[in-house]
């Protein structure tokens, strides 16, 4: 009995740290439980180190007071509608590089990788210029007090004028996913928040011989630590460490397949922005609640984003598997894929939920001591973490539909789901029946489980095996 313990302990050990070295495997063929872990270790800690970014500066930010917290809450519902571009133009990118692997053709999923590079700085200037000029209008916009406008509009502006490091990074990394090479996305997230949680508190409040910024400071800390880890990622391209090189004539602009990309991304970017607008305009119906109300949702939300995001880490192994297999001509491994990850990711959100429900005060006594905020979070973070089983099942079928190319049937269960159901529900729920903030926490939780139903059923059809990239 001992041996045989020993035996699969080490299996497992060595398996772990194949994952974490990088190990190049073809995911084609062979075991399934293999490609998942070898894909999915470093996206969870890659999408965990995205997740420090949103706690990283709450944190922090919160020693600022209700006002700070609020703007920086806001300040990221915008910023939603900039992540939902940049991952819609990355789900793109990851299906076609993907697909191109699958097929064998290395110079083709190069060329892909890098006409999503091209696009993402394009649509990066287009937004960051206004965004800048006009970051206080859009706080007002958002019903935010006047002092707290005044106080933290440099924070907006920072981060959405150089937006261009948030594309980039999401682009480059979804390439890196799409080529099978996730650990080269992991660890230019841990470079990237590494310096910024050095740079944070130094930069907000002083330390040494750093200014003392407040807000701007946290702004300047992230985008600097994103530009830190754009450096590693192209660096990684240019090396050759990954089985995407961008050097030659990879690096031309080829029109015609940023054109090709654009239509497959249009899909991509209108799924995410639907689900990303829906949650902007769940943060204006708890705005007109005061600074309390907004404080304590945003930070229930960092605490699930927190959470979520290893999740989703563990739900992008499906897209790369999704993509490779169709490519290869096995759609079969491609199902047994999502149905086998779903699985896993069921399991680690049901263990969230139980940590949400038992030790979710403490959670939120980490980021406020404040008893108003605490007890607003807490609801939302007790609240919403009742579907995280749900959520687990919802969003494995979603980056599976993504994988195969077919970003448009996401795009339109996300409409019905977000908007035919999520907003009318939180609108009617807080206002006409009195439930305030409470009545959108409960509207989250509703419609991402009937989103999860919804996904299944189409799922289970099969069309997205057929779809063409």
């Amino acid at each position: 009995m001992s041996s045989s313990f020993s035996n699969v302990f080490s299996g497992a050990l060595r398996l772990v740290r194949a994952a974490f070295s990088g190990t190049h495997q073809d995911h084609t063929s062979g075991s399934l439980t293999r490609s998942i872990t070898l894909l999915a270790i470093p996206m969870v800690l890659e999408m965990a180190m995205e997740s420090v970014f949103a706690v990283c500066d709450i944190f922090f930010v919160a020693r600022l007071g209700a006002d700070a917290v609020a703007v920086v809450g806001l300040t990221e519902s915008l910023l939603t509608l900039l992540y939902a571009v940049a991952i819609g133009v990355s789900a793109a990118a990851t299906a076609l590089v993907a697909r191109r692997v699958g097929e064998g053709d290395r110079e083709g999923a190069a060329s892909a990788g890098m006409q999503a590079i091209y696009l993402g700085i394009g649509v990066a200037a287009l937004i960051g210029i206004p965004g800048a000029i006009f970051a206080p209008d859009l706080l007002r916009l958002m019903k935010l007090e006047e002092t707290a406008v005044e106080a933290g509009s440099g924070y907006p502006a920072i981060l959405l004028g150089f937006n261009v490091v948030i594309f980039l990074l999401f682009l480059n990394n979804a390439v890196f996913r799409g080529a099978g090479d996730p650990v080269v996305a992991m660890r230019s997230l841990w470079l990237a928040n590494g310096v910024n949680l050095v740079l944070d508190p130094c930069l907000i409040f002083g330390l040494g011989p750093f200014p003392e910024l407040g807000l701007t400071g946290a702004a300047i800390a992230t985008t600097c630590g994103r530009g830190i880890g754009v450096l590693y990622q192209f660096a990684a391209f240019r090396r050759g460490t990954s089985r995407i090189v961008l050097r030659g004539a990879a690096l031309a602009l080829r029109p015609r397949l940023v054109a090709h990309l654009l239509r497959v991304s249009l899909g991509g970017v209108a799924q995410f922005l639907i689900a990303t607008a829906s949650w902007v305009a769940l943060m204006r119906i708890v705005s007109p609640y005061g600074s309390v109300a907004v404080a304590g949702y945003t930070i229930a939300i960092r605490i699930l984003v927190f959470a979520f995001l290893p999740s989703w880490g563990l739900s992008n192994a499906v897209a790369t598997l999704v993509g490779q297999s169709l490519g290869a001509g096995r759609p079969e491994r491609a199902e047994r894929a999502v149905w086998l990850t779903g699985l896993y990711n069921m399991t680690f959100l049901a263990l969230v939920t139980v940590a949400c429900l038992t030790l979710g005060p403490q959670m939120v006594a980490i980021f406020t001591d404040e008893a108003d905020v605490a007890r607003v979070a807490e609801e939302a973070l007790r609240i919403i973490s009742y579907g995280y089983v749900f959520y687990a099942w919802g969003l494995v079928f979603t980056q599976a539909f993504n994988g195969a190319g077919d970003t448009m049937t996401p795009t339109w269960i996300n409409l019905f789901c977000f908007w035919g159901l999520q907003i009318p529900m939180a609108w009617t729920l807080a206002g006409p029946l009195g439930q305030g903030p409470s009545g959108v926490f409960w509207s989250v939780m509703g419609a991402e489980s009937i989103l999860t139903v919804v996904a299944l059923l189409v799922f289970r059809r099969g069309r997205w095996k057929a779809k063409a990239v």
